[in-house]
């Protein structure tokens, strides 16, 4: 008897998740998959241990328990059952979440994090996460509604590696929601809906249910893959400005008392994106801050629009023209 043909949407996610590992520079020994039960998750995982025992390659799973609704502990265990009948190595790790000033969602997101971390640099393994399209959307949107430039606007990255070596994988990126739900149905595994993704106290939500349906309605199907195709392309205008500012920083820095200068000649060459680029950088890379793009502008005026003004006040450092450069000292 012929076998019956494989359902497009799982086809579809195999296809994101094979490309993803073939595109890491070898392949790696361990895979694995962040597995919170819900939809995108479990489609991942699913097309995750497909293509993983396709390839020889050991996959697992991380179930993150925060203890924050009732009965987290059971969702989490049910999710690492599920990971195992797909044939995953499956683990929950609990999580303390502490109380912070961005709130519970963010301080949730940091400590999730940590536990992956914690465990890809245990098993010196790829975190495959299970963002979607629309994750991205609702992210390019968020970064526009905040006003932080290029840099917010261009969303998550489909592969990222830290300082540390870990690496994250984002393979779904380019798939939508909808195609996630349907290959789970397809594949007879049961989602947990997390109901923090309905509650519209929190801001995503509300983009979610409110903003995006809107912004179909009134301008048409597609919104979310402009979006998307948005993220893509400044992540590629970015890449290529921080190749330049590579290439440029060695010639115009040099290490001052208690922080680090630049060249105001060599700023004022360059064009504004670009001295802009190479101040937060400069920032960023000495004192681990970012500047917002008022106190970005502030730095350029030293360069561009000198009357003799003082030091200017910025996260952690200030900086101040002396002479032919500008220097970033560190403050206190």
């Amino acid at each position: 008897m012929p076998e019956a043909p494989l359902h497009p949407a799982v086809a579809e996610i195999r296809l994101a998740v094979r490309s993803a590992l073939a595109a890491l520079p070898q392949p790696p020994a361990t895979v694995i998959v962040a597995l919170s039960g819900g939809a995108d998750s479990l489609a991942l995982a699913a097309a995750t241990a497909f293509e993983a025992r396709a390839a020889g390659i050991r996959a697992r799973s991380v179930t993150v328990d925060h203890g924050l609704q009732d009965g987290s502990d059971a969702v989490a265990a049910e999710a690492a059952a599920t990971a195992t009948r797909l044939g995953l190595e499956a683990s929950v790790v609990r999580v303390v979440v502490p109380d912070a000033g961005e709130g519970p969602e963010a301080a949730a997101r940091d400590a999730r994090y940590a536990a992956l971390r914690a465990v890809a640099s245990a098993e010196r393994a790829p975190v495959l996460l299970g963002h979607t399209l629309d994750d991205q959307a609702e992210t390019v949107l968020l970064g526009l509604a905040r006003g932080s430039g290029a840099g917010s606007l261009q969303g998550m990255s489909p592969i990222r590696t830290d300082d540390d070596g870990v690496r994250w994988l984002r393979p779904l990126l380019g798939i939508r929601r909808a195609s996630t739900r349907a290959a789970c149905e397809a594949e007879g595994l049961a989602v947990w809906d997390d109901p923090h993704n309905a509650d519209p106290r929190y801001l995503r939500v509300r983009v979610r249910e409110r903003v995006l349906p809107v912004l179909e309605a009134e301008l048409g199907p597609g919104v979310a893959e402009a979006l998307a195709r948005t993220a893509a392309q400044l992540r590629e205008d970015t890449e290529a400005f921080d190749e330049m500012i590579q290439e440029t920083i060695e010639d115009i820095v040099e290490h001052a008392e208690a922080g680090i200068s630049v060249s105001v000649a060599a700023l004022a060459a360059n064009p504004a994106a670009l001295r802009n680029r190479i101040v937060r950088f400069v920032v960023h890379s000495e004192f681990g801050v970012s500047l917002t793009r008022r106190q970005t502008l502030e730095v350029g005026r030293l360069v561009t629009d000198w009357t003799g003004q003082g030091p200017i006040d910025l996260p952690s450092c200030s900086a101040a023209r002396r002479g032919g450069r500008i220097v970033f000292a560190a403050r206190g």
